[in-house]
């Protein structure tokens, strides 16, 4: 895929989505690692409905360390997993406190290496908080980047790779959040809307079945 076509998607999604702001609310780098541990197989609201009082309780690595894992439980039931996302949470403030002294580290192989963190949740902290570069894999931007034909890539790994290897570093993180709003708003997984979209007219639409678009 050209890199023609590759600016062209991004300048329509550029006017298309103007605010490029995280959908977690957060005000530290502790606070959003912890709402992106949350935020697997649930919603961005659901997880910002919790954490106002999560980070009231427990308003630091250190306090989350010692944390009761029942009373954690119970806060985040509402989200799913909570058994697995408790301990989780528990361990990886663990870490933090033990081996970065507290502060949420910056490079990949140390996010990657507290519980609960993978590469996208990586890439997620890394963008915000530092504004690193890197390209953030969820449903929604694979979907999306196959249906454009910019890959034909399942696995969120190769996706990954493919994609940072086309989409210029300055635009990476610009890139990925827009991708994954137009995957929110237009290009869902059952009906897209893509007489609406503003991509329709350059868009292959790889995959997408005719009878499922709304009118």
């Amino acid at each position: 895929m050209s890199l023609k076509y590759l600016f062209s998607v991004h300048v329509r999604l550029e006017k298309t989505y103007p605010e490029r702001n995280s959908l977690l609310v957060h005000d530290n780098p502790y606070q959003l690692a912890v709402a992106v541990s949350l935020s697997a197989q649930t919603t961005d609201a659901g997880v910002n409905r919790v954490t106002p009082e999560l980070f009231q309780r427990w308003p630091n690595p250190e306090s989350l360390a010692s944390a009761d894992i029942k009373e954690l439980e119970n806060l985040i039931h509402p989200l799913g997993f909570f058994h697995q996302k408790a301990r989780n949470l528990i361990a990886a403030a663990e870490r933090v406190v033990d081996i970065y002294g507290g502060e949420i580290p910056r490079e990949m192989n140390q996010l990657t290496s507290l519980p609960g963190i993978g590469r996208k949740s990586a890439n997620v902290i890394r963008a915000h908080v530092w504004n690193l570069p890197g390209i953030i894999v969820d449903t929604h931007f694979g979907r999306v980047c196959r249906r454009l034909g910019l890959t034909l890539a399942e696995n969120p790994d190769k996706v990954e790779r493919e994609l940072s290897a086309l989409v210029p570093d300055e635009m990476q993180n610009d890139f990925s959040m827009m991708v994954n709003y137009h995957g929110r708003r237009y290009c869902m997984a059952k009906k897209p809307n893509c007489r609406g979209c503003p991509l329709n007219d350059i868009c292959p639409q790889v995959g997408v079945a005719f009878k499922k678009i709304l009118d």
